[in-house]
């Protein structure tokens, strides 16, 4: 249980970063979901038409969990690591430094911040999809497990991004050239069973290859993997990530001159 002071300072920094991506939903919220969208066009229903059945599935309904989880991951990660990067450029994260703050509450109010805005993009995406595809909800506990496990592995990630970065052009370079390749490498619109053998390896490799497939079995109940081996592999990937974080914070990498 948090102490008092504790809990008000880490409700203190989530209600700040929720109402940071509120204010300016017409860049946080809305852009995802029409990118999405046109997902859901594109794919979905012009090469989706001439792919046919995938998995058992309409072409649609299977690419339909790959994108929600990317919804998520994307905004997870966008929103931790530009408002802490933000904080650190204008010198203000200094403030929380000094205060009696431990360093795992301040790590976890912004990612509780990175998450909300995450999963609320993720359920607006859910929403429209229901427009072009028939959902049906296989595991209620899985579905909701795994979204939040992945939504908190990448909001960590996004931290760490932000504590390296040194100015803007940095917060975009692991989500060009690292995050969405292992997106779209991770069984959003494909099955592993379509690959070589090699390349099934290398995909297994990939974790958000892991969270795709999870969430893809709570939504439809197919899945490529084990899910007790897709729930270890995403708890294990958190707690080295939370480590990372905490460890980068006492030593004040990125952070004190």
């Amino acid at each position: 249980m948090l102490s008092n002071h504790k809990w008000i300072a880490f409700q203190t920094i989530l209600i700040k970063e929720v109402r940071r991506f509120t204010r300016i939903w017409m860049q946080t919220l809305v852009p995802p979901v029409i990118t999405m969208s046109l997902y859901f066009v594109i794919f979905g229903n012009l090469v989706g038409s001439r792919i046919g059945d995938m998995g058992g599935y309409r072409y649609m309904e299977f690419i339909v969990p790959g994108l929600v989880m990317m919804a998520v991951i994307q905004n997870s990660y966008a929103n931790v690591v530009s408002s802490f990067f933000s904080q650190k450029f204008q010198r203000s994260v200094e403030e929380l430094l000094v205060a009696p703050i431990p360093n795992y509450v301040i790590l976890s109010g912004f990612v509780a911040g990175g998450m909300a805005r995450g999963l609320c993009v993720g359920l607006i995406v859910t929403a429209v999809s229901l427009f072009f595809a028939d959902l049906q909800i296989h595991s209620v506990p899985v579905t909701i497990g795994v979204v939040l496990l992945t939504s908190l592995a990448f909001s960590l990630g996004g931290f760490i991004n932000a504590i390296f970065a040194n100015n803007f052009d940095d917060i975009s370079i692991i989500p060009t050239f690292v995050l969405t390749p292992l997106i779209y490498l991770g069984g959003v619109f494909y099955s592993i069973d379509l690959l070589p053998t090699f390349w099934q390896l290398v995909s297994r490799l990939n974790p958000i290859f892991y969270m795709v497939n999870t969430f893809r079995y709570g939504m439809l109940g197919e899945s490529d993997i084990s899910l007790a081996w897709a729930f270890a592999m995403l708890l294990l990937f958190i707690a080295a990530l939370f480590g990372i974080c905490i460890w980068l914070l006492r030593k004040g990498t990125g952070i004190r001159n």
